[in-house]
């Protein structure tokens, strides 16, 4: 599949080219508060397929509906649950998205086949425009070929999928950096099934009450939320965690650099600094763990870029 990327700056008049092809079933890359997002009119299962398509995914792993307001929700599912509806007016607009109950508005192709669908309200401008004017429900992953690091810029977007979809619309940079978070709460207690821009602990602080991170083993079941059953992104060199202080991290470095590997390093500003490696990257720092997450596809694109044998990266608190 090839055809002429048309690469646009966000503005009204872009908006409404984006929101005319996604009317008439075209695929276009937009930006959202997370990452770039690969759009299509979630109720056109032609449409949907050409997601697909374009990122060499399968597709039998369901999309994030895209909307603009909590009444486009209620149109696509069954019911809100209290506790469902507590998190969609704390985060949204915002990085989550809550699985609830499907109504079948919503195409099988963008469902896997589920009676159940993945919504979410993105917290950026030129999202909420183009879903807006399109004035239908978009369905988007994000924006690169499967298996490559999600991107952040439009520029990325265009590494990737330049020839394969109809658009690209660049808004800058994103803020978070990194995907929503996926609730489900189709069941008794919601659960977080995939981490992402909104903690844990901040869906506890709302919610008055612990809750779990799916376990289950899902290479056996129908997975509920992307990034689930298959590997989201893996590097084309190894990537070792390393959980320790500056000398243990060094030793390790040294190393490999004694057997002859170039070593790139991902790690805080503070223990970058006292590092020595062939490559370093500083994605953040330790006491603003937001940015850590929000440069984390940024980084990883930064060393698919270098000759580097194997990449050691810090291990940060899961809390902050």
């Amino acid at each position: 599949m090839s055809m002429q990327t048309e690469f646009l700056i966000w503005d009204e008049q872009a908006t409404d080219q984006l929101s005319k092809y996604i009317r008439s079933g075209e695929v276009v890359a937009f930006p959202t508060e997370t990452v770039y997002g690969l759009g299509a009119d979630a109720t056109n299962p032609e449409a949907v397929k050409k997601i697909f398509l374009a990122k060499g995914r399968p597709s039998d792993n369901p999309l994030i509906v895209h909307v603009s307001s909590i009444e486009q929700i209620e149109s696509y599912v069954t019911e809100i649950s209290p506790a469902a509806r507590r998190l969609i007016q704390a985060f949204m607009p915002g990085p989550l998205t809550v699985v609830l109950p499907s109504n079948g508005k919503i195409s099988d192709q963008v469902t896997a086949g589920l009676d159940t669908v993945g919504v979410r309200i993105p917290d950026h401008p030129a999202a909420q425009e183009l879903i807006q004017k399109a004035n239908v429900p978009i369905a988007a992953p994000s924006a690169n070929l499967s298996g490559k690091p999600s991107p952040t810029s439009a520029i990325h977007v265009f590494q990737d999928l330049n020839g394969k979809i109809k658009a690209i619309l660049d808004g800058g940079t994103t803020g978070v950096g990194l995907e929503s978070t996926v609730v489900d709460c189709t069941g008794e207690k919601p659960e977080i099934i995939r981490p992402g821009g909104v903690t844990q602990m901040e869906i506890e602080e709302v919610l008055g009450y612990p809750i779990e991170l799916a376990t289950e083993d899902v290479s056996e079941v129908q997975p509920k939320s992307p990034g689930m059953k298959y590997t989201h992104y893996q590097p084309d060199v190894p990537l070792i965690l390393i959980d320790g202080d500056q000398a243990f991290f060094q030793a390790q470095i040294d190393e490999y650099r004694s057997n002859g590997e170039k070593v790139g390093v991902l790690a805080s500003e503070e223990l970058a600094t006292i590092l020595n490696a062939d490559l370093i990257h500083i994605c953040g720092t330790v006491e603003n763990l937001s940015t850590v997450a929000g440069q984390l596809y940024q980084s990883l694109r930064v060393f698919k870029k270098t000759e580097v044998d194997i990449i050691l990266a810090e291990v940060f608190p899961t809390e902050g």
